[in-house]
């Protein structure tokens, strides 16, 4: 059983979710894009993660998810902090990391149970997302406090501190 590129994906994810967290540090969760506070553009980012990353039709919500609260398009009344969302994030992270610790580089091709995409592109389908709302996020970040959050890259560099 070949782990060579779940290993690879394993850096890889390992790099990217440390990006989100660099940006649920560094994003001002109250601010406004698109006519939706921050923190619902990053709870959406989340879900999406914890919902898609596995097996979108093997899910349950989080106990505190209330209809709508991941959507853009529904105005939500109460308010995520910054602490509930790192602490989702946190248990995501640990989810995502366990999920990639069982899967062997054969398995990447094959479809969950019930799932019509592969192991393979959900995990690419999360990057793409991931990496879409981490720019949006970023950009109003940087446009209201004019610095920059730091963006680890292909080489690592994961503690080189939150800010370019």
């Amino acid at each position: 059983m070949s782990r060579e590129l779940v290993t690879i994906i394993e850096e890889q994810t390992r790099i990217l979710l440390h990006n989100v967290d660099i940006l649920l540090q560094t994003c001002e969760p109250d601010a406004v894009l698109c006519d939706m506070p921050v923190w619902k553009h990053a709870y959406h980012m989340l879900h999406s993660l914890d919902r898609w990353f596995v097996n979108p039709e093997r899910y349950e919500e989080p106990a505190f998810h209330a209809p709508g609260l991941n959507s853009l398009d529904i105005a939500s009344e109460n308010a995520l902090t910054r602490e509930q969302l790192r602490a989702c994030f946190f248990a995501i992270r640990q989810k995502v990391t366990a999920y990639l610790a069982t899967l062997t580089d054969g398995q990447l091709s094959t479809k969950p149970e019930g799932c019509p995409h592969t192991r393979l592109a959900l995990i690419l389908g999360q990057y793409r997302h991931l990496n879409a709302h981490l720019g949006n996020i970023n950009a109003v970040t940087m446009m209201r406090t004019g610095r920059w959050p730091r963006v680890v890259g292909l080489d690592g560099g994961l503690d080189q501190g939150l800010y370019e």
